[in-house]
């Protein structure tokens, strides 16, 4: 069935993948309408999720917002399509980076990075990271259902040199490449919410006390990686900069959870920036009140 559902579906997205960006354009403004104003998707959630962010902003300023996620969301979405056969020359022109030198200065003296980033602006153009980054670069993904559409998938995010990670399989392979001496860049988004019973920490996101991704935190002090934020913005229209800024040489120098609060105050200054970007259909606060609950567990969580 899946194999069925694929053949349908591929033949689609890759023929909406050769069209112009312009006329992709059009067709996300009118997916935009449709589930804005028909659908209502997720619609609930993108609301709530804004009010909990700005309590100081009024009905007017979070229905403003609100509005220009979804023309953001539809874009991404088309932009995805897009990846499918897009070509060297027009991801370098439409995704840049202002100073890729950063992380190339680490890995030219054999110290290998974590990139840690949120859901901001368009992320799915990242895979462009081996056009200006030297070494070696891995991206990490969840698996699909539909194996056909993961194969396709993984095979056009790594068209640029980039190498995909299944999540499970993250830790094993950066011990291979550590034993191996490989120096690479590894990417991780770690805005998202983690499964309760995985959580290690709690912390405020935007004022509300929710679980929190330590992964990058632990993978940097495990195999002594420099660790890098980069956030992108959105130029105009199907343009895009990011940037790159340290937040540390030496994870270890950092009590635990200290770095990770650091990548979380940066996160929030980043989407206060530019918040009608920021990935707002995710449930990122549906455990707020789950921490009670979570306290008299976690002795038996497994570390």
């Amino acid at each position: 069935m899946n194999k069925l559902v694929f053949y349908i579906v591929y033949p689609i997205i890759w023929l909406l993948s050769k069209l112009p960006m312009w006329f992709l354009y059009i067709l996300s403004d009118i997916f935009s309408f449709l589930i804005y104003h028909v659908f209502g998707y997720r619609k609930k959630i993108v609301v709530t999720n804004i009010k909990y962010a700005f309590l100081e902003k009024s009905e007017k300023e979070i229905l403003e917002i609100t509005k220009k996620f979804y023309k953001n969301l539809t874009d991404i979405a088309v932009e995805s399509f897009k990846s499918f056969s897009i070509s060297e020359k027009e991801i370098s022109e439409r995704y840049t980076y202002k100073n890729p030198e950063l992380v190339n200065k680490y890995i030219k003296q054999g110290k290998s990075v974590v990139l840690v980033g949120a859901h901001l602006a368009n992320w799915e153009w990242s895979f462009g990271l081996p056009l200006v980054l030297e070494g070696s670069i891995f991206g990490t993904y969840s698996k699909l259902r539909n194996k056909a559409f993961e194969k396709k998938l993984l095979k056009t995010r790594t068209k640029f040199g980039c190498y995909g990670i299944k999540t499970t399989n993250t830790v094993a392979k950066m011990t291979e490449n550590f034993e191996k001496k490989i120096i690479a860049t590894y990417i991780l988004l770690s805005d998202q919410s983690p499964r309760v019973a995985k959580t290690f920490y709690w912390s405020e996101f935007f004022g509300v006390k929710v679980p929190i991704h330590t992964g990058a935190e632990m993978l940097a002090k495990k195999f002594d990686l420099v660790v890098i934020n980069y956030v992108t913005k959105r130029v105009k229209r199907g343009y895009y900069e990011a940037e790159f800024e340290l937040l540390t040489e030496n994870s270890n120098a950092f009590k635990n959870y200290d770095l990770s609060e650091k990548y979380l105050r940066l996160t929030e200054k980043n989407i206060k920036k530019q918040p009608e970007n920021y990935l707002w259909s995710h449930k990122r606060f549906k455990h707020k009140d789950s921490y009670d609950a979570w306290l008299k567990m976690k002795p038996q969580i497994k570390r």
